[in-house]
């Protein structure tokens, strides 16, 4: 085992949250290798709002495209135009935004591996021995072994890591995603825009989430996500591309995963391992958003990694999640609650779209989304939309 090579931390995933705890873990002086699988791309709409561009320096050559407004398509086809006041939601591909991010690590001083996870131990002196496959030139898998003080596991929903070593790692509440990329057709071709995100709500795209068209400059990407088992994620995307004039577009590319859509419980081993981004269920629910949380999941995981090599207190590795419920949990609390009422059936999805068409539920939508903060600063706006939300809940007001 001396002879294995050391690390202060491995991590295992080089996603969103796996490459911006590399990159800050690099930056601290600490040893670092980042573990990513080959060729591995998740589906993901691409937003990035502005809190995320500034907390992480996200150049605006990585912006694909920038958004200034969103439609909201009812059960009945009503559509709600939700304008950005005075900014812009920024979207990346994720082929190319993950490349850059490891690049950035790499770039840091992380030492990047291309591998498969495959099981962890711990070494008599505390250590953590982290197993993984490695493919050669040929193509043939060899095994490999390294050692680490500390892992971070971001290696996605229903994580390998997370199963074998965090306690309620294995009971992860998922979202089954699919999409397509496919070639944007020309600006003002049928009820396209360029810079605007289109969300649909009926049951015949996601009988419990939704459908999307969310444009990427030359690319758009056209999927559904649905916990329904026995939804075909392919056919309802099939349907969204014929409703929305894209059916014609040529396919690109196409990825389907499973989102996770509730923190984990706990998110650390009490011993080594701490898990960041999918792997520790950081996607917002209701709007499935994950980029932002992901890489702040792996922001505190990095903090708390650091923490624990300068103090070999284990107990720090319990701090990333605290950290994040702190900042987060109500917001994903609020989120569980919509998502479980309004995506219930395409009467309440109807009601949901039409509270939409309120400005005060708009702006303060918005500034929640663009700022990730529930907004406290506009009590009467807040009055308004509560006796608003009561008088479609009791049907006072009809949809």
């Amino acid at each position: 085992m001396g002879t294995l090579d050391s690390f202060d931390t491995v991590v295992i995933g080089g996603g969103p949250a796996g490459a911006t705890a590399a990159t800050d873990l690099a930056r601290a002086g600490l040893g670092v290798l980042l573990l990513d699988r080959d060729g591995r791309i998740k589906p993901c709409g691409g937003a990035i709002p502005p809190r995320a561009i500034a907390d992480f320096d996200i150049p605006d050559a990585m912006l694909v495209a920038k958004i200034t407004a969103a439609e909201i398509v009812s059960p009945r086809g009503e559509q709600v135009a939700m304008p950005i006041e005075g900014g812009y939601v920024g979207m990346v591909d994720r082929c190319s935004f993950d490349e850059w991010l490891r690049n950035r690590a790499a770039g840091a001083g992380a030492q990047r591996r291309t591998g498969t996870f495959d099981h962890l131990e711990y070494a008599r002196d505390g250590a953590a021995i982290v197993h993984y496959r490695e493919r050669d030139p040929d193509g043939h898998e060899q095994p490999r072994t390294v050692r680490a003080r500390t892992v971070i596991g971001a290696d996605g929903a229903r994580s390998a890591v997370a199963r074998q070593v965090v306690p309620g790692g294995d009971q992860v509440t998922c979202v089954f995603a699919y999409h397509e990329i496919v070639e944007s057709p020309a600006a003002g071709q049928g009820h396209f825009d360029p810079a605007r995100c289109d969300v649909h709500y009926r049951g015949s795209v996601s009988p419990d989430f939704y459908g999307w068209v969310f444009p990427h400059g030359a690319t758009t990407s056209v999927g559904v996500g649905s916990a329904n088992k026995g939804f075909s994620l392919r056919q309802a995307t099939a349907r969204l591309r014929r409703d929305t004039g894209l059916e014609d577009c040529r396919t690109l590319r196409h990825e389907g995963a499973p989102i996770p859509l509730k923190p984990l419980k706990r998110w650390d081993d009490g011993r080594n391992v701490v898990l960041a981004g999918d792997a520790a269920g950081v996607v917002a629910p209701a709007s499935g958003e994950g980029i932002y949380y992901a890489m702040t999941g792996g922001r505190l995981a990095a903090d708390a990694a650091i923490e624990v090599c300068r103090t070999g207190d284990a107990r720090a590795l319990a701090q990333a999640r605290r950290r994040f419920m702190a900042s987060h949990g109500q917001v994903f609390w609020v989120l569980g609650l919509m998502q479980k009422y309004w995506y219930a059936n395409d009467r309440r999805r109807e009601r949901f779209v039409a509270i939409c068409r309120d400005a005060d539920v708009q702006r303060l939508t918005w500034d929640a989304y663009m700022n990730k903060r529930l907004v406290r600063s506009s009590p009467l706006a807040h009055m308004r939309i509560f006796f608003k939300n009561v008088a479609h809940l009791t049907g006072v007001v009809r949809a």
